[in-house]
């Protein structure tokens, strides 16, 4: 019977504070970890607010594109008319 009031004792003093001191620890990473992805999570939503403008520059970009290529087929077509036709081999 002393011998198990000894090893109550035991617990009591060692395992439990060792258990109490590793939950400590796991607890505290838990919240280092909820509180990047808070971070996170407002990064995203910032993030959506700036690419609600990118489908009207996709189109800007789209008629850009489309002036470009009317603008060099014109210049090739008029350099074409410049240059003498290719010699015969």
């Amino acid at each position: 019977m002393v011998l198990w009031w000894i090893g109550n004792v035991l617990l009591l003093l060692v395992v439990v504070p060792v258990l109490v001191a590793l939950l400590n620890r796991v607890l505290a990473a838990l919240e280092r970890i909820r509180g990047a992805s808070d971070e996170i999570l407002a990064g995203g939503v910032a993030l959506i607010g700036d690419l609600d403008e990118v489908p009207d520059l996709l189109a800007t970009t789209d008629e850009t594109i489309h002036e470009v290529s009317v603008g060099a087929v014109r210049y090739a077509g008029s350099v074409g008319q410049l240059l003498p036709p290719p010699e015969e081999a």
